[in-house]
């Protein structure tokens, strides 16, 4: 691989929580349904019926169009719908009413991180459609069934530019649009109803190069992993056809989970393949500056929390315990403390709370913590950690009272005792000494036992000063507070 780029787009289809669908008033939420109870003559293609467009849809839209980063300076536009033609058996027209050239959400991009950096990738367009229906095929048999129960679904297809270089990135690119579709109030986002699935495409190209190799294009993937693996499989696939010198093969895969491979479905269409051409039936679409901000100003406030969302990823069934938290972070003096599973709280953002209380929480959670908590469910132990222990913790760190490892110390035990961290830091001796005098006093020693080191450092020898800290803390029993001891000891240099 190491003579060869991966380049990586993918195409992510959202269901867009609507209560009907996208052209007609069948209900859209058929998860429980008997297979074609949610049916009429729009969504079955009858001749004669005609589509009349779902409002909420195009609001929905628009506010994916803005968490998308969009909508940014924009006005008037117009957006229209076409026909894409094509003949399968779960779609009932023999075409798909869709968007072409003129989308409901033009360019523009995501950004998260991956691997310690910030990554961006372009978003070409988002466009709404009506999905197809549904094909099972019972096993040992030589026939499918067809479910017609989720045509006719409001789809908003969002399309990325080829920008993603890893398996890695292809994987946290999908987990940042789940946390922005659900998050922004466009969808459920359920991954095992279906309500988001990934289309992934994959090409290889000699490093250095700046012409795209021929993708394939892996299609309805629903979860974060099979991201990942279909990318990871497609770049060992891909690079063993091109060391024996042949061609890859443009065309559409399926992704079979048990296995961990991709296998070949069909080839892949063109856009002249699908005969496109405007709908008929559905008037253009004009949206106006009004309509962008309604649309901004719908969407829910957490939308703008990046980091509560990712914190959330994998834990949507938990959304309204987060909350909990959130509001005693925020509120501490009129929210009571709930009892929530520690792997699922967030950190709150807010103007009202300290931003280094909640960065401590945060990062304790995605980073340190979860290792811990992960090996106790594996274990089969039940994680109870009451959300007011968490911001005390948090709380004492970020006043100076705790370090952060010593913080981790009290936040585990408080899982494992149900005590309140702050007795637990005080009854294993770990609150940090920050009265200023006391401090003072433990350096002048420290100073006057090690006068090497001290003239070192006053030579300008920066790397003592971990030596000469060290020795405080260990005069202090570990009970210093470090970084007044850093500023203690610069000040008596300047002195």
């Amino acid at each position: 691989m190491s003579t060869y780029e991966v380049v990586i787009g993918i195409e992510t289809h959202v269901q867009l929580a609507t209560k009907t669908k996208l052209f007609c008033g069948c209900n859209n939420d058929a998860r429980e349904a008997e297979p074609n109870s949610y049916v009429c003559p729009v969504c079955t293609g009858m001749p004669g019926a005609l589509p009349v467009l779902n409002k909420r849809a195009v609001e929905l839209s628009l506010q994916a169009g803005h968490a998308l980063n969009a909508y940014e300076g924009a006005k008037e536009f117009h957006s229209k719908f076409d026909r894409k033609n094509y003949f399968y058996p779960d779609s009932p027209m023999n075409y798909q009413i869709t968007q072409f050239d003129e989308p409901i959400v033009g360019k523009g991009y995501v950004e998260f991180p991956v691997d310690g950096e910030t990554k961006r990738v372009g978003i070409t367009r988002a466009h709404l459609e009506a999905d197809a229906g549904k094909l099972t095929h019972p096993a040992g048999t030589d026939y499918s069934l067809v479910d017609l129960n989720r045509a006719g679904t409001p789809l908003l297809e969002i399309v990325s530019e080829p920008d993603m270089r890893s398996a890695a990135e292809a994987k946290a690119y999908a987990q940042e649009l789940y946390n922005l579709m659900r998050y922004a109030g466009v969808s459920d986002a359920n991954l095992y109803y279906g309500n988001m699935r990934f289309d992934v495409n994959v090409s290889l190209r000699p490093v250095g190069s700046k012409e795209f190799g021929t993708r394939t294009e892996s299609k309805n993937l629903n979860s974060f992993r099979a991201v990942a693996g279909v990318v990871e499989y497609e770049m060992k696939r891909q690079a063993k056809i091109l060391d024996k010198g042949e061609k890859i093969v443009q065309e559409t895969r399926g992704w079979d989970e048990n296995k961990g491979e991709t296998f070949s479905q069909r080839s892949k269409e063109e856009a002249h393949d699908y005969r496109y051409f405007p709908e008929p039936d559905i008037p253009p679409l004009v949206i106006t500056e009004e309509m962008l901000v309604e649309a901004k100003q719908a969407m829910p406030e957490q939308e703008l929390s990046r980091l509560r969302a990712r914190l959330l990823a994998t834990t949507p069934a938990l959304a309204d315990k987060v909350e909990a938290l959130i509001a005693y972070a925020v509120h501490p003096e009129v929210t009571p403390g709930v009892d929530v599973c520690a792997e699922y709280l967030a950190a709150a953002e807010s103007a009202d709370s300290s931003e280094s209380i909640n960065r401590t929480m945060a990062l304790w959670l995605i980073g340190s913590l979860k290792p811990v908590f992960n090996e106790l469910v594996e274990a089969g132990t039940q994680i109870i950690l009451k959300s007011e222990y968490l911001f005390s913790a948090a709380q004492l760190v970020a006043t100076g009272k705790l370090n952060s490892n010593s913080g981790k110390i009290v936040i585990q035990d408080s899982v494992s005792t149900g005590k309140a961290p702050e007795d637990i830091a005080k009854n294993k001796n770990l609150i940090q000494n920050s009265d200023t005098g006391a401090l003072e006093a433990i350096v002048d020693e420290v100073i006057a036992a090690n006068p090497g080191p001290w003239e070192q450092f006053k030579a300008g020898e920066q790397k003592v000063l971990g030596f000469l800290v060290g020795q405080v803390m260990k005069a202090s029993k570990g009970q210093a507070n470090p970084p007044m001891v850093n500023d203690i000891l610069k000040k008596k240099l300047g002195s």
